[in-house]
């Protein structure tokens, strides 16, 4: 029997009665779906007289029960006088794409055709084919080329953008831009036809984005009532295929969640449709049912990413938002989870308000409504400041944001500005041990942090946008990014698909150069080991984390990392790194720098250096060490970090090598400095007296040593 045939038996075996249910009927619904291809199910038309009473009922609606900000006429103007930057970045991506030029992803200035080619990825140059979405593999790089791209374009987000544009500038030409594009789009994408319909989630944002066009371009001429006929026509047909293949069992992560939100879009602004009740119905049980499963009970999303959670926090501030204006009720439940989610987040933000890159990062937005880099949260901490009631989520936001005023209206600026923004004043360390993440500070402001990784590898379904990052830190200092997750890269190309998401691109251990866990598909792995938390402590004078992990269990002779990382408050990490086992093996000790200044000096210390500040890395062991910097290497690769989807550039990386039998303990000091040229501590190995390597003395008067009873101590 074919390997391909006796995994899907496996995963059936793994199934319950009513997921096997679930799944025949909606292959069932997939191949009725190919059979009445050519019908006209969704496309009947809208005489002219019922399109423009609809479109009055759409107003009418809207005005009550849509985001306050799309809805007021003043926001424009208020956004005009608060944020003159964010008025400027949007009108002037309004007018690149009017003239056919799209920032997407880390991709600038991308043409699609004149007209666009809605199915084309300009950067492989590859077509989708125009067939049932059923025949369309959107992961067949060879023959769609990076799905990504093209849907990114189909998302029409940035069509939201010019319906900004125009409000805050009355220019028709933007409205008639939009009409333009629509228009296109639903004669070149027919119900059903085609790579834009192969994905529910891609519907559903499509979906959301055009409920914001129609609300900020209902004043316009270019709003012609058979425009709106059409659009509300496909968002029905929209709508009705997203609630009949819900991600319940391919993809039950943000797809599902954001999936339900749609639902919830469209059955709350068009309640003349007849599903329309059961639409807002279905989307909210979903997301209820889906979010309690997603996000952990310390706030950390299962995909063991920081792009999704912060596309989590966007659900849930939207679902939330909607809600309350639709029926004057917050549900709590939903709101509870939404403070767990933006608790993590708040305690792993760099003090600019990013987050920190950790597993897949697509660059995507639910609803951008000013340009942000892709781990930007101010946009996404003011809005929750004042839906949660929290003062410490404005602090983190900076203050108010445009997008509170957007979502909100004037009301939730003035709520923002009125609350005395603050940290929370809690132990800025913290441990998220159902999420496993040890997160140590110094403070919440411009101050020192370390992330240790002591959790699973992706989340519990299939680990597809988690990395092979075990026991791997992260680390800021004054407030500046020095040791990083390199990010993403792409999905396209296996190649670097597979190094961004490798163990050899993390601040961790690697053994005879393979990595923790062996890919299988782009979103797959052939084996999900974990990490486990052996020790938690943390005081006003120390953090200390202690774990293990045997993803090298699989070697022929296996090997056994386990990693202690001790914060002596605010001045300095020690890792002790302990490889556990027998034979002869090569331990790589890996840190990726962000793109700073590194060099190796005398010593054998690696230096970086950043905005007039610096960090020391120096690594010790009872054997030889052999220290190698490099920076954009191709064979193999090292060396690179990407920033956004589809981009990345070189970037410092210095490895520790050494051969060796087992076992074998590194010890290694993370040292900042406040003058990155500064005189540096020297670092002595600490010997017992059996010639084992026990610690490390910093300087004249300072040691840390493990005790004969295997704890760390600072003498």
């Amino acid at each position: 029997m074919a390997s391909g045939a006796v995994t899907k038996l496996q995963r059936l075996g793994r199934m319950d009665l009513s997921e096997v249910a679930g799944r025949t009927r909606m292959e069932a619904s997939k191949w009725w779906d190919r059979v009445a291809a050519g019908d006209a199910r969704g496309q009947t038309s809208r005489d002219a007289r019922g399109c423009r009473r609809r479109m009055e009922t759409f107003r009418a609606v809207a005005a009550e029960r849509f985001f306050a900000g799309a809805m007021d006429d003043r926001t424009a103007e208020l956004v005009t006088r608060r944020w003159p930057e964010s008025v400027a970045a949007v009108t002037a991506r309004a007018r690149q794409a009017a003239a056919g030029r799209f920032d997407l992803l880390g991709y600038r200035g991308l043409s699609f055709g004149e007209p666009i080619d809605w199915r084309l990825d300009p950067v492989s140059g590859r077509r989708a084919p125009l067939v049932h979405w059923t025949r369309v593999d959107p992961l067949a790089v060879a023959s769609v080329g990076d799905s990504k791209v093209v849907w990114e374009l189909n998302r029409h987000q940035w069509l939201v953008g010019l319906g900004q544009a125009y409000r805050f500038t009355g220019d028709e030409r933007h409205a008639e831009a939009f009409a333009a594009y629509v228009g296109h789009w639903l004669d070149a994408n027919p119900v059903g036809q085609g790579i834009n319909w192969t994905s529910s989630l891609e519907l559903a944002l499509r979906l959301m984005a055009w409920c914001w066009c129609l609300a900020l371009f209902r004043d316009s001429p270019a709003l012609r009532s058979e425009l709106f006929g059409r659009m509300e026509a496909s968002i029905e047909d929209h709508a009705r295929h997203v609630e009949r293949y819900l991600s319940r069992y391919f993809s039950p992560n943000t797809h599902l969640t954001g999936e339900a939100l749609g639902l919830v879009y469209a059955g709350t602004l068009f309640p003349d449709l007849a599903p329309a009740r059961r639409w807002r119905e279905t989307g909210a049980r979903v997301l209820a049912d889906a979010t309690e499963r997603q996000v952990l009970a310390d706030g950390v999303y299962f995909e063991q990413s920081t792009c999704y959670q912060r596309y989590t926090a966007e659900i849930l501030l939207h679902f939330l938002i909607l809600t309350a204006r639709h029926t004057g009720d917050v549900p709590r439940a939903i709101r509870d989870r939404l403070r767990h989610v933006m608790d993590f987040l708040r305690s792993i933000r760099l003090p600019g308000g990013e987050a920190p890159a950790i597993g897949d990062a697509d660059g995507g937005w639910l609803l951008p409504l000013t340009p942000r880099s892709p781990g930007d949260l101010r946009g996404v901490f003011a809005p929750a400041a004042v839906v949660c009631g929290r003062a410490d989520y404005a602090w983190a936001a900076g203050g108010a944001a445009p997008e509170i005023v957007w979502l909100l209206g004037e009301g939730g600026l003035a709520e923002v500005e009125a609350m005395r923004s603050q940290p929370s004043g809690a132990n800025p360390s913290r441990l998220f041990a159902d999420g496993g993440y040890a997160v140590m500070r110094d403070g919440e402001t411009e101050g020192h942090q370390m992330i240790f990784d002591v959790g699973p590898l992706g989340c519990p379904v299939s680990g597809g946008h988690g990395h092979a990052d075990l026991l791997s830190i992260q680390c800021a200092a004054f407030g500046e990014p020095f040791l990083v997750d390199p990010g993403t890269g792409t999905y396209a190309d296996r190649g670097w698909r597979d190094f961004f998401r490798g163990t050899g691109a993390h601040n961790t251990v690697v053994i005879d150069g393979a990595g923790q866990a062996v890919p299988a598909r782009p979103f797959s792995w052939r084996q999900r080991p974990r990490a486990r938390l052996r020790q938690w402590i943390s005081d006003d004078r120390f953090d200390l984390a202690d774990a293990d992990h045997d993803a090298y269990a699989r070697l022929s002779e296996p090997v056994r990392h386990r990693r202690r990382v001790l914060f002596v408050k605010p001045r300095y990490w020690v890792l002790f790194d302990d490889i556990e086992g027998g034979g002869s093996h090569r331990i790589d000790l890996r840190f990726q720098f962000a793109p700073v200044a590194v060099a190796i000096d005398g010593e054998q210390r690696v230096r970086a250096a950043a905005a007039g500040r610096g960090l020391i890395v120096q690594a010790l062991a009872r054997v030889p060490l052999e220290l190698r910097l490099r920076r954009g290497s191709l064979a193999p690769a090292e060396g690179w970090v990407s920033p956004d989807y589809g981009r990345w550039h070189p970037s410092p990386v210095a490895v520790y090598t050494a051969t060796a039998r087992l076992p074998q303990r590194l010890v290694t000091l993370i040292l900042p400095l406040g003058d990155p040229a500064g005189a540096a501590p020297e670092l002595r190995p600490v010997l017992d007296d059996r010639g084992e390597l026990v610690g490390c003395a910093i300087g004249e008067g300072e040691a840390v040593l493990e005790r004969a009873d295997g704890t760390l101590c600072v003498e």
